[in-house]
């Protein structure tokens, strides 16, 4: 069983309230994100990837004591997020570099990609004298 140099327990109450307090708001700007519409979709997954990223970070750097522990162990968990992060991204590049084919037996609506959406018909008002039920 190793020990841990811990800071005293009042300031430890302290960061971990603190880093709470940073996790709330990070989960807040995430909802918030989520409502906005970037130009592709790439931005709003890169900006939740990141947040994610920064939360999960501060979970195992402070809650988990990965900032008390051997300094390869930091270095592991940064290279694994640093190789998810990489994985994701050139699993994304792939997506967007294929032709998205329908299959032969397909029998939904074709999707017009770039056209714009058609028009909703007119709804002709009643006539004079007409009633409307």
């Amino acid at each position: 069983m190793s020990s841990h140099a811990h800071i005293e327990p009042r300031k430890e109450a302290l960061t971990y309230t603190g880093v709470l307090a940073i996790l709330l708001v990070l989960t807040f700007i995430t909802v918030g994100a989520s409502y906005i519409r970037f130009e592709t979709g790439m931005f709003n997954v890169i900006i939740a990837i990141t947040i994610a990223t920064i939360k999960a970070s501060l979970v195992a750097l402070f809650f988990m004591h990965l900032r008390h522990d051997k300094p390869i162990n930091a270095l592991i968990f940064l290279i694994s997020v640093f190789m998810l992060g990489l994985f994701l991204i050139l699993c994304y590049i792939d997506y967007e570099a294929r032709d998205h084919i329908l299959p032969p037996n397909y029998k939904g609506p074709i999707p017009l990609v770039g056209a714009p959406a058609p028009a909703p018909a007119p709804v002709a008002a009643p006539a004079a004298g007409e009633e409307h039920h």
